[in-house]
């Protein structure tokens, strides 16, 4: 049986992953579009930063939220003046450091699979009179679904892990931003609690594999959907 300490990380951790990945794909599906089919002079400055994530250590990324999104930083203080909103030290702001983690991996996915379509579908659509948006509703995005899924399932999973970014933005809370790698440092950091960070380990070690084989099966009954049609 679950305590409700594990409960409580297990719960926050999903709702922290599942908002990150919410807010995250309809602007990671516009960035893989432009990366994919649009030409323009900035286009590998828009790529490296995209990457910057993969290579920055967490705890930059995790201070950079914290100087930008604080009461005292530039945004955190227009947010804070403009809308009464401040998500540093709240889960809102851990969900936005799991997104800006997670990101280049949704991107990367969905537009390999933006530069696997066909061009000459999107254009025979074009030329029998459907217009740009009816091409992409009707046409493109059934094509890259495969991609966007196995995107938000990448995404997701390395949301649940994320650690780095979190604590350094929104420090360990318990039951506010305390999530399941949280969690864990504060057990390892316990003495005589090694074995609920073992449990822990466990669980999140369950969830993360049940999303990846959860990501191949979905993903190839698409692909066989697709192949049919």
């Amino acid at each position: 049986m679950l305590t409700e300490f594990e409960i409580q990380a297990i719960s926050l951790s999903l709702k922290v992953a599942f908002t990150a990945i919410s807010f995250s794909l309809p602007i990671a599906i516009l960035t893989a579009w432009l990366l994919a089919r649009c030409q323009f002079h900035a286009k590998p400055l828009l790529d490296a930063v995209l990457h910057l994530p993969l290579v920055l250590p967490p705890v930059v990324i995790g201070y950079l939220l914290l100087v930008s999104f604080s009461p005292q930083g530039a945004i955190g203080l227009w947010l804070n003046n403009t809308f009464n909103i401040d998500i540093s030290f709240s889960w809102q702001g851990a969900a936005l450091a799991s997104a800006i983690v997670s990101f280049p991996l949704m991107v990367r996915a969905i537009r390999l699979s933006f530069e696997a379509v066909d061009y000459k579908l999107e254009q025979a659509a074009s030329t029998l009179g459907a217009s740009k948006f009816k091409v992409f509703y009707t046409i493109t995005l059934p094509l890259i679904s495969p991609g966007i899924l196995s995107g938000v399932i990448l995404a997701f999973a390395r949301s649940l892990g994320e650690f780095g970014a979190t604590i350094t933005f929104v420090s360990n809370i318990p039951e506010v931003t305390r999530t399941i790698p949280l969690a864990m440092y504060s057990f390892i950091q316990t003495p005589g609690a090694e074995d609920q960070a073992l449990r822990l380990c466990i669980i999140a070690v369950i969830i993360a594999l049940s999303a990846l084989i959860a990501s191949y099966i979905l993903e190839l009954k698409m692909r066989r959907k697709l192949s049919r049609n």
